[in-house]
């Protein structure tokens, strides 16, 4: 089974350091005895968070290409999110739905969760996470259309700033067949719909 994650990277001990201080500079007593193992913990869980840095989304869709007579919408949605907004480092998560129209190839469809995972798992603005989805669907992948909605909760907007707890921002982006209005439509219907 592919992993997308290999472990921790050269970086963790300085990481930890500078965890290290950061705490210290809340105000905090570093040595406190629940506190003593937490910089080495923040440090892996943020080496984590970033490890999609150090993945290549292309390659992963390239591994489960399959040439198929094929060219109806494809849609996986209610795809997990979570990243880091890159203004204050806060998680935003949420769901990603994600449909294309085949032209000469299928992807494995378990790649396309992967490929949110390679961009969710950097330092992000929801737009552009969008975005990155899309492009390297369609420049891989070369369909007749692909569409990318991201609704997302942001950590930043819940818990500082404006304090909005349930506000949810949703993000787009189409390309080919998806800019026609009934093809949208029908990938908006169906996204909506409880099939289940």
């Amino acid at each position: 089974m592919e992993r997308l994650y290999e472990g921790i990277s050269k970086n963790i001990t300085e990481l930890t350091q500078h965890y290290n201080e950061i705490i210290g500079l809340t105000g905090e007593d570093v040595n406190r005895e629940g506190l003593l193992k937490t910089p080495k913990r923040a440090a892996k869980a943020i080496d984590f968070l970033t490890s999609g840095y150090q993945m290549d989304a292309k390659e992963i869709l390239q591994s489960a290409m399959f040439n198929e007579s094929y060219n109806e919408m494809i849609i996986v949605k209610d795809i997990e999110v979570y990243s880091l907004c890159e203004h204050h480092i806060l998680p935003f998560f949420g769901k990603a739905h994600i449909a294309y129209i085949p032209k000469d190839y299928i992807v494995g469809l378990s790649k396309l969760p992967r490929v949110v995972d390679v961009f969710a798992r950097r330092l992000q603005v929801q737009e552009r996470l969008t975005k990155e989805i899309l492009d390297v669907i369609d420049e891989t992948l070369k369909p007749l259309g692909v569409a990318v909605v991201i609704e997302a909760s942001h950590m930043c907007m819940m818990m500082r700033g404006v304090s909005k707890q349930n506000s949810v921002t949703t993000t787009s982006a189409f390309f080919g067949e998806f800019e026609k209005n009934e093809t949208r439509s029908e990938f908006l219907k169906l996204i909506s719909a409880k099939l289940h």
